[in-house]
């Protein structure tokens, strides 16, 4: 039967329960992106969510959604973390993949006709591509130190600093990380890949600040108009797709013996206070611990670059942190529901927290605003940065949209790129743009997105999250 969904507000489509669902599905979105949501089979994910023990109030999906392993990709669910499950497929392969982004004190004349000198040692600074590896070599005694120390490891090896820490979600480290709880296999996948982009939609991209659209809030978080920056995307590379792998067996394996029938077989979950979901959950937080170290690095070989390829001082980059989000996590957050404060296990697989102001997780610069959320849009349109609302906190757990959200398959894109000459189209708009593997740029063509304005216009207008400013793209290296 095709799922259907009802318009409940102007932003807002909900899913009736039916079956075993224990819970509605809510969409947020327009008519023009539920048209195209309605060609493929996310709605249909979003409804299996529900019939999961333990959520809460609903299954939720945002603007960018679309099909996924298991949860669509732009879900979001919350379980009780005394009676609820913990999955695998709501979190992603990818565990904390996730966005950091950096201001500088340049602006475009800083840059003008340095460009490809710039893209050229950034892309040859950053490793990326299927497989790449970084110049962080570790043993495994020290890659253990990083899975549980997380950015705070980077920051300690003189790979950024303090502030950065600050900045980052969670402080950049999730505390319930044991690294005991890997396989042999993930941890030899770790060893060689920290400090690397990865491939496919992973990115540096060099950006400039064109329109600011809340002032109050955009000099909190030091931005300005006209003002390079610098927005990074990348994840937990093959120690947390490995993470993903082994905890998916042992749940498949397990599914059986639960006292629920699970409506398609790559939800497989544990309930969170089952050992086989403390382990899970202990693995989950190393390899975002990974990510974070991971992105901590990145910026690190940004700063450095930007100093050599420029020949600048540290004065003059003046490069900071103003954020590091994540958007394939699950985390254990207290949230209030019908008027009680519970404790949550949240499940956001490519969507990010928004968490408004006055709570305590968002750093303290921050928190008379709320916390900043980072929206990357594909390598030929905008990204974005706004903020987490009040709103949100009442209507989705604090979260929001994590980018454009993919339109076109890899094979779809190719296909419809098939004899163009995308760098060239590309350098057309202003925009330079340097990439690893052969069919990257096809695949990735920003026709392959929706468009991330159209996106960011819902989680606005429907209050998940508000404008601040919005960054074009100037130089991109892609994995």
């Amino acid at each position: 039967m095709a799922v259907q969904a009802i318009k409940i507000a102007p932003f807002c489509w909900e899913i009736e329960p039916f079956g075993n669902m224990r819970v509605p599905g809510r969409i947020f979105a327009d008519e023009g992106l539920m048209q195209i949501l309605e060609q493929e089979k996310a709605l249909e994910q979003v409804a299996n969510v529900a019939h999961l023990p333990g959520i809460v109030t609903a299954s939720l999906a945002m603007p960018d959604i679309h099909w996924g392993y298991g949860f669509p990709i732009g879900g979001v669910a919350a379980f009780d973390a005394e009676e609820g499950v913990i999955s695998p497929g709501g979190v992603g392969y990818d565990i904390n993949c996730g966005v950091r982004l950096a201001g500088t004190g340049l602006e475009a004349k800083d840059l003008q006709g340095k460009e490809d000198t710039l893209a050229d040692a950034l892309f040859a600074n950053l490793p990326s591509g299927v497989g790449s590896t970084g110049f962080v070599k570790l043993k495994q005694k020290e890659l253990k130190k990083v899975l549980e120390k997380g950015a705070k490891w980077a920051v300690e090896n003189s790979m950024g600093f303090g502030e950065d820490i600050e900045r980052t979600e969670e402080n950049g480290c999730m505390a319930a990380a044991d690294a005991s709880a890997l396989s042999d296999r993930a941890l030899e996948r770790g060893l060689k890949q920290l400090g690397t982009l990865g491939s496919g939609n992973h990115f540096v991209e060099v950006g400039l600040v064109d329109e600011i659209f809340d002032e109050t809030t955009a000099r909190v978080f030091g931005l300005f108009v006209g003002q390079v920056t610098v927005m990074l995307h990348s994840g937990s590379r093959g120690l947390g797709y490995q993470v993903c792998d082994d905890n998916l067996a042992i749940m498949r394996k397990n599914a059986p013996k639960l006292d629920f029938a699970l409506p398609d077989r790559q939800l497989s979950c544990a309930y969170i206070n089952s050992r086989e979901g403390r382990q899970y959950f202990a693995a989950m937080a190393c390899a975002a611990n990974y990510a974070w170290a991971n992105r901590q690095i990145l910026l690190h070989q940004v700063r450095e670059t930007f100093l050599r390829a420029l020949s600048i001082s540290p004065r003059d980059l003046s490069m900071h942190q103003v954020y590091d989000v994540c958007h394939n996590i699950a985390k254990m957050e207290k949230h209030t529901v019908k008027n009680k404060e519970r404790l949550l296990c949240v499940h956001r697989k490519g969507a990010t927290r928004a968490f408004g102001p006055g709570r305590s997780e968002a750093p303290a610069p921050y928190r008379a605003v709320g916390q900043p959320v980072l929206v990357p849009g594909d390598m030929g349109r905008e990204s974005w940065v706004l903020k987490g609302t009040a709103a949100a906190m009442e209507a989705s757990f604090g979260s929001t949209c994590h980018g454009a959200g993919r339109l076109l398959s890899r094979t779809a894109a190719k296909k419809a790129s098939q004899g163009r000459a995308i760098q060239k189209e590309l350098a057309a708009k202003g925009i330079t743009v340097r990439w690893t593997g052969r069919g990257t740029l096809h695949e990735e063509i920003p026709e392959a997105y929706k468009n991330v304005a159209d996106v960011v216009h819902v989680v606005h207008n429907a209050g998940l999250s508000t404008k601040v400013a919005r960054i074009r793209p100037l130089v991109v290296v892609k994995g």
